[in-house]
């Protein structure tokens, strides 16, 4: 690199000689233990002169940001030794394992985690085979990564995670290393704005560091291309102190990296100390931060087969790819491996040798043991008040409207004032909208940025707020799991039509939960995700086609059984037991669909909380069928699907007298599925014996009918399962013609009901008429008037 367009900010020499070689040759171990995780299956030490046989036969891996990342590690081991730093490290860069695992083990955390790859030389080798290999180690930080909330495998969600762990930890620095391939994403470049959420005063810090190695796959970076005055302005916009940290020379790189990390825990420790000692007063500070800037590959080959490889994206994988086949590289790589001088750090023993060892810190001041990167070691239970105590009271069944959200918000007030360290709540922008501003008696929104007079006319902003809002999605999801990784409880409350944005997020954490939850046994249980999906399909008539999408349930059916689960619960009681139920779980993602709009209420609280214990069940006082063979099974799931197919049963009996309904709400979906499939599955005889085996099941369901489908293929009846559900059709209509469009509509249903039943077919074609007429008149009547007629919009149970 050129040093005289380099700029660094702190130019003091902290480190004397003796420690300055010390750092670097800890820095030099780690380097080599990454190299080699890439290369080597046998002679780990080098003891003997490098051969093709020593060498790995598929040779993965990724190398580019390995030594960046260790370099900061190595520099924050000295401050967390010196001043007893309670630190997490959070790694961004894509794949970026081999520097993780290379301080976890000389650190020996990862020893006493597996064993098997003990702190010696058998163990190194145990510890290079099994990187990027089969049944082994993933290239990037996985759950099976001690030291690590973070998965590394998809880029754009370190520094979101970051800040979710330092809420609410006012002891804990979370020095996050940004990739600047990473820092090109969209989720990544709306977390910078984090900053603005973070309290001095109750919550812990990030540093975030970004990475400027130049490069990504094979393309340069844009921050590593823009000019420096560029760069700065852009990180004093988003409101931070930037510090700047750049070159190639080892022993300069270590004193600038020293010397910068001391001022920026300075500033840390200052900006805390002035708003603990005034938090009354607290306003948003200017958070340091430090741009990085080293050569990719750096201390790697220069160059390989005429090509430049260090400092240049031919570094980001394995900058060598053909020793074992090409002399030449082979003497390449021995050189490049040497030259980290292995004899010189590891013992005969192949242990790391005890000069070196005593720099790094012990016990859970290690970074790779600090408890808060196995959040459930610190995870304690919500003290959650009873939902019996919040319950909607009425008098009849489906005789009175309410928001089940807004009943949800009494209660969740209360669980934020019982709990205003450890639970949060989450959105974007929608909590007032999504009908839960009640929580506001509890506590306003989080705000740190400007504030004006009127914003107390109903803005609730507080600088202590423990509801999170700002308008990106995976911002907030990624605060929510950085906060549950760390053993915190949360609920995030968003738009359904737009809960997809964070697809690939939960994806993410569900694989997350898969791996820690059935494969490590030392990583302790976290708290649930739990996402309330409201503002649903059926109530997006007025913001049209782009707001009427339930698809989210698809992505959740297809993860792990082990992880996900999925409540539809039909009105406000049911929601409450969902909740309650929810919060108090761990190791799941759980998905709860309950609009904000007023609904039909069906449930009294203890109905509700036996309906939910079961997950699915028959409505008696809905049925006509008792202690009989029904002719037919009509059943639900959501909130609009129940109003209708009860309405549809109003019809029939009124109707089709001897015709002989059984009516099923289904509350739990996965209970759909064999118990062989899903634990929360029916035995195939539970649910024949409600489903039964030969009858019509006309299903009315809140999303896409074909995940009905997908969730019964194999049951007996499943050839009599006739779905409803949404049909991607909508545009700016009425909430009932919405229903027409899609066949969820009442009318609708009791014409299948009516052609399936063979019996009743032929002596019902007058209804059937009259069925067609309805629908025909309520398009028309909705088109003519801009609203559903009065009989739809209060139509309620009369039996």
């Amino acid at each position: 690199m050129n040093d005289d367009v380099l700029r660094t900010t702190a130019l003091e020499t902290p480190l004397a000689p003796d420690l300055l070689a010390k750092i670097d040759a800890y820095w030099r171990a780690c380097n080599y233990l990454s190299a080699g995780m890439i290369y080597l299956r046998a002679n780990p030490l080098l003891r003997e002169p490098l051969k093709p046989e020593h060498i790995k036969r598929r040779l993965l891996g990724h190398w580019g940001s390995d030594p960046g990342q260790s370099f900061v590690w190595v520099h924050l081991n000295r401050l967390i030794k010196r001043d007893d730093l309670n630190v997490l490290f959070v790694s961004g860069p894509g794949h970026g394992a081999p520097a993780t695992l290379a301080n976890a083990w000389l650190e020996g955390h990862y020893s006493e985690i597996y064993p098997d790859r003990s702190a010696d030389e058998r163990g190194m080798l145990r510890l290079f085979r099994a990187f990027s290999s089969p049944g082994g180690i993933g290239s990037h930080c996985t759950p099976e990564t001690p030291g690590s909330i973070h998965e590394g495998g998809e880029l754009g969600y370190s520094l979101s995670h970051s800040f979710g762990a330092a809420f609410d930890n006012p002891d804990l620095i979370v020095a996050t290393v940004v990739g600047d391939g990473e820092a090109e994403t969209g989720p990544l470049a709306t977390s910078w704005h984090s900053n603005k959420f973070l309290n001095p005063a109750t919550d812990g810090a990030v540093l975030p560091i970004l990475h400027l190695n130049g490069y990504k796959i094979a393309n340069p970076t844009i921050l590593a291309r823009i000019p420096h005055d560029e760069l700065e302005d852009l990180f004093r916009g988003y409101g931070y102190a930037p510090h700047f940290v750049e070159g190639d020379e080892p022993e300069a790189m270590h004193q600038r990296m020293a010397a910068t990390l001391e001022r920026c825990i300075a500033d840390i420790r200052a900006i805390q100390a002035n708003a603990r000692a005034n938090p009354e007063n607290v306003t948003r500070p200017r958070w340091p931060m430090i741009v990085l800037r080293t050569p990719k590959g750096w201390t790697g080959p220069k160059e390989v087969n005429g090509h430049k490889v260090e400092n240049f994206w031919r570094a980001h994988q394995v900058p060598i790819t053909d020793p074992a086949s090409n002399h030449r590289n082979l003497a390449l790589l021995e050189a490049w491996l040497r030259s980290y001088r292995p004899e010189e750090l590891f013992d005969e023993n192949g242990r790391l040798i005890e000069t070196l060892r005593a720099l790094a810190p012990e016990g859970t001041r290690r970074i790779s043991a600090n408890p808060h990167a196995n959040g459930g070691v610190l995870r304690q239970s919500l003290d959650l008040p009873d939902i019996r105590d919040y319950a909607f009271e009425f008098k009849r069944a489906a005789s009175v409207y309410q928001s089940p959200t807004a009943v949800l918000a009494t209660f969740l007030r209360d669980v934020i004032r019982r709990n205003m360290t450890s639970f949060r709540l989450f959105g974007p922008d929608e909590t007032a909208s999504n009908k839960l501003d009640g929580v506001y008696e509890a506590s306003g929104k989080r705000w740190l940025a400007q504030t004006l007079p009127e914003d107390d006319d109903g803005g609730a902003l507080s600088i202590d707020g423990r509801v999170m809002e700002m308008l990106s999605e995976h911002t907030l999801e990624g605060w929510f799991e950085g906060y549950v990784l760390t053993g915190r409880h949360g609920l995030f409350a968003t738009y359904e039509a737009f809960v997809h944005v964070i697809d690939s997020m939960f994806n993410q954490h569900a694989k997350w939960l898969e791996k820690a939850k059935t494969e490590l046994d030392w990583r302790a249980p976290v708290p649930s995700v739990n996402l309330l999906i409201t503002s649903l399909v059926w109530r997006q008539d007025h913001n049209g086609f782009t707001h009427q999408d339930p698809g989210f349930l698809d992505v959740v059916t297809n993860k792990s059984p082990g992880v996900v689960r999925i409540y539809l619960p039909p009105d406000a009681n049911c929601l409450l037991s969902v909740a309650d139920h929810c919060l108090r779980t761990h190791d799941y993602v759980n998905v709860i669909v309950a609009d904000k709009q007023p609904h039909l209420q069906y449930l009294s609280m203890q109905d509700a909380i036996v309906h939910c214990a079961k997950g699915i069940g028959i409505w008696d006082w809905a049925s006509t069928d008792q202690n009989a063979e029904p002719d037919v099974v009509i059943a639900c799931a959501g909130d609009i699907a129940t109003m209708e197919a009860l309405a549809a049963v109003e019809i029939l009996k009124a109707n089709c007298a001897d015709l002989k309904i059984r009516f099923v709400n289904v509350v739990d979906l996965f209970r759909l599925m064999p118990d062989t499939e899903h634990p929360h599955g029916l035995s195939h005889r539970d649910f024949d014996s409600i489903f039964t085996r030969d009858k019509p099941v006309i299903f009315n369901f809140h999303s896409y009918g074909s995940l009905v489908h997908k969730l019964t293929y194999n049951r007996t009846n499943h050839a009599n399962m006739h779905v409803h559900g949404y049909r991607e059709r909508g545009n700016i209509n009425t909430p009932f013609e919405l229903a027409i469009i899609n066949g969820v509509d009442r009318y609708t249903l009791a014409i299948d009901v009516i052609d399936r039943v063979t019996r009743i077919a032929g002596s019902s074609a007058h209804t059937k008429e009259w069925l067609k007429n309805q629908i025909i008149e309520s398009v028309r009547y909705a088109h003519e008037e801009g609203i559903d007629r009065d009989d739809i919009r209060e139509w309620v149970w009369k039996d």
